[in-house]
């Protein structure tokens, strides 16, 4: 059943679609952007072409197929309204100190006729397949969750000269540009979190830090790090499972998670020396139980927070 109609749905939705319409400049496109949020908003789960074309009354394939492909407007300037409106609204308006969430997000599509389809790593089924990949970076300020930017990953193999050709980007340095993109709004956040796709880049995290943020980067335990653990006369250099099994249980503390379903994690905390970064840096173990023995879910993050902000629950809370 068609359950999307623009004439059907209520003011506040035509009211926002308007301040979207200097960005189109044909009366067509803000049409068909009317009929894009419209089906996009449906109950629908599946939310591609045909299905938003099916659920919406006023819906044409090929014109909506034209609006979303070839027709002449900027979604950089799309986005840009967008996050103007958020910034304008109170509701949206990001608190200061929010989180800043960098990630990325593949999913399986079959076919090669979209920009950034090839065979890569897909998250979503934990394997190598064909699909696509995007980048995205969001705020979250403990009460709402935003979308800020996104940029679509082209794997080396799409290129003709593969790493070596110039229009390639490492997804690193793509990530770096969406963060760029947020400090240049004036979005200023209090930490960035990074998982350990992220987190095991080195440079990647030098650059966040010559930036002067502060991260907390999920890391593989196979990392090598120097720290001094109990029984060591002076500090080594060691892998993260390693340091883990030898700590004591008296050196977890445990922090409750207020989540929808509250659980319970054990973090230890100890100061360690990353190779490539000047200085030291904390790492944080967490298990989902009181003893590395007894856990089955071990959990490793990296931070250069202050001494004075860095404690086991503000890490796990984050």
């Amino acid at each position: 059943m068609k359950d999307q109609v623009p004439a059907a749905m209520p003011q506040c939705f035509e009211n926002w679609c308007r301040r979207f319409d200097d960005v189109f400049s044909r009366q067509k496109q803000r049409q068909e952007f009317r009929v894009y949020l419209g089906g996009l908003l449906g109950e629908s789960q599946r939310k591609n072409l045909s299905q938003l074309v099916t659920n919406t009354v006023d819906g044409s394939y090929n014109s909506l197929r034209h609006f979303l492909n070839n027709a002449p407007w900027d979604e950089v300037k799309l986005n840009n309204r967008r996050l103007e409106v958020m910034h304008q609204c109170r509701q949206t308006t990001p608190s200061q100190g929010f989180t800043l969430i960098v990630d990325d997000s593949g999913h399986r599509k079959s076919g090669a006729a979209t920009d950034g389809v090839g065979r890569q790593y897909i998250g979503e089924i934990g394997k190598t397949d064909n699909g696509i990949v995007l980048l995205t970076t969001y705020l979250y300020d403990g009460v709402r969750r935003l979308p800020l930017d996104v940029a679509l990953y082209q794997h080396a193999s799409l290129f003709e000269q593969g790493k070596a050709d110039p229009n390639f980007q490492k997804k690193p340095d793509l990530a770096l540009d969406l963060v760029d993109q947020c400090l240049k709004r004036g979005y200023r956040p209090g930490v960035t979190v990074i998982d350990a796709g992220y987190g095991n880049n080195t440079p990647f995290l030098k650059q966040l830090e010559s930036r002067n943020l502060t991260y907390v980067a999920a890391i593989a335990k196979n990392r090598q790090v120097t720290a001094q653990t109990s029984g060591d006369e002076s500090a080594r250099k060691q892998g993260l499972e390693a340091i883990a099994q030898t700590l004591a249980v008296e050196q977890f503390t445990p922090v409750q998670l207020n989540l929808e379903q509250p659980r319970t994690v054990w973090v230890a905390l100890l100061p360690v020396h990353v190779p490539k970064l000047e200085g030291t840096r904390w790492l944080a173990i967490q298990l989902n139980a009181s003893s590395f023995e007894q856990a089955t879910e071990v959990d490793y993050f990296l931070t250069n927070a202050s001494d004075n902000q860095v404690s086991a629950a503000w890490v796990a809370q984050t």
